[in-house]
């Protein structure tokens, strides 16, 4: 467990608090590419670490992110045209363009000097792996923008599910490594099967083993950490292991497990201290292998108009018990809760929009959550000391070269050797500490 200061410092991102100081010296997913892909098309409110910012494309396909409220009346321009590469709030025609300059003024007389003395906020913005991404943090210490691991060649075939979960970004996080809690609450999606690693079929992931209490282990790395939780599996079991990497790049992005069809990643995106925005890709870069979009979005239920609203929020909520079907309880179904992803935000979203930690009590499975508070809390204070964000020094690895891991192994393999790149096996990977 926590003290009631270190849950605070793992948590709380808005305003100066050194959690959101971390998030804001990495790209942050404002938005999906998908949202904003017409020139002059409608702006695209979003909220980051408690701030309100609009993005839009403009007439030429320039992308920006602007604090969403006019810096004349501060009314909002989302509402604003978007038109002749600006956008001009309704209020009284001021136009901004996409680096915040201020183009014209409509309410102004001719010849006013105004619009050169002003300049409204604005953030870089790059494009790649199917989002639009801001940097929020000091100019002096913007890196350039890493392609996402999902994007390693033009040709990737790319899905992606955007959800609101209606509490802190920590607590979604721990159930993205939290590799235990899959063999029981998505067991329904997740059905046993003997064979040699997860496959996906139709609406269900079958996996080779019946062990609910994987051993996990942990490697911490610069980037974060990766982990391996090791289960007994079905087929020969007194010779082989099944092994599931997953891969913690710090401060909000996980690789999970893949199947034979798909890798997958998840972001955890502060929105505010008590609101995240939930983001499952899933990819490959193989002929004839991935998932088309619309089936991801049904696999996961989480298709807008069906499942969500048009502000990617769940018409399944803790207010209506997230329409949970107890009959279906009956019939066989373990949660009676439709969709990997509603099934996670019952969980965390029961927890309250902060979880106080300081009353948990976590056991082995939890290894990889313990490891995660304990580094991230690390990381917060030493930024508050004025130290470096974690994952911004020393030698840069490409994320397009990180990958989990699943698959069965022979007994005593050793799990850190499975699928790292050839750029992680240098000096500085080879001084990770393991546990």
């Amino acid at each position: 467990m926590l003290t009631a200061e270190e849950n605070e410092l793992l948590c709380r991102v808005e305003g100066d608090w050194p959690m959101g100081q971390i998030m804001r010296r990495h790209w942050l997913p404002a938005c999906t590419s998908e949202e904003v892909a017409e020139r002059d098309g409608a702006p695209v409110r979003f909220r980051l670490l408690g701030e309100d910012l609009v993005v839009f494309r403009d007439s030429t396909g320039r992308l920006g992110a602007l604090d969403e409220h006019c810096p004349h009346r501060r009314a909002s321009l989302a509402f604003g045209r978007n038109e002749e590469c600006g956008l001009r709030c309704l209020y009284h025609g001021w136009k901004i363009d996409v680096d915040g300059n201020i183009l014209e003024m409509a309410s102004e007389p001719e010849g006013s000097r105004l619009a050169s003395t002003l300049k409204h906020k604005s953030y870089p913005v790059r494009e790649g792996g199917g989002f639009v991404w801001v940097y929020m943090g000091p100019r002096e210490s913007m890196r350039e923008f890493d392609a996402p691991a999902w994007a390693p060649t033009q040709d990737t075939r790319i899905s992606i599910v955007k959800m609101h979960a209606a509490c802190n970004w920590a607590q979604v996080l721990e159930g993205s490594i939290d590799s235990a809690h899959s063999s029981t609450l998505h067991s329904s999606n997740m059905p046993t099967m003997a064979g040699d690693g997860a496959k996906a079929t139709g609406m269900v992931w079958p996996r080779p083993s019946t062990d609910k209490s994987p051993r996990i282990q942990v490697q911490e790395t610069p980037w974060g950490f990766r982990y391996a939780a090791i289960r007994k599996p079905i087929l020969n079991p007194e010779t082989q292991d099944y092994v599931r990497t997953t891969l913690y790049i710090a401060p909000f992005t996980v690789l999970i497990p893949p199947n034979d069809q798909y890798k997958l990643a998840q972001m955890l995106v502060p929105i505010d201290d008590g609101n995240t925005m939930f983001y499952w890709v899933a990819w490959d870069e193989r002929k004839g292998k991935g998932i088309d979009q619309t089936e991801w979005r049904t696999f996961c239920a989480a298709t807008v108009g069906v499942d969500l609203d048009q502000n990617y929020r769940k018409i399944r909520t803790l207010e209506n018990r997230y329409l949970q079907d107890r009959e279906a309880m009956k019939r066989g179904d373990f949660t009676g809760i439709p969709g990997i992803p509603t099934q996670d935000m019952a969980m965390w979203e029961s927890m309250g929009a902060i979880v106080d930690r300081t009353k948990d009590y976590l056991g082995s499975s939890d290894l990889a959550v313990a490891q995660f508070r304990r580094q991230m809390v690390a990381a917060a204070r030493r930024v508050e000391d004025g130290g470096p964000a974690i994952g911004t020094e020393g030698p840069h690895v490409p994320h397009v070269t990180l990958a989990s891991f699943e698959g069965m192994v022979p007994k005593k393999t050793d799990w850190r050797t499975l699928a790292v790149a050839p750029v992680e096996r240098g000096p500085a990977a080879s001084k990770a500490p393991a546990a």
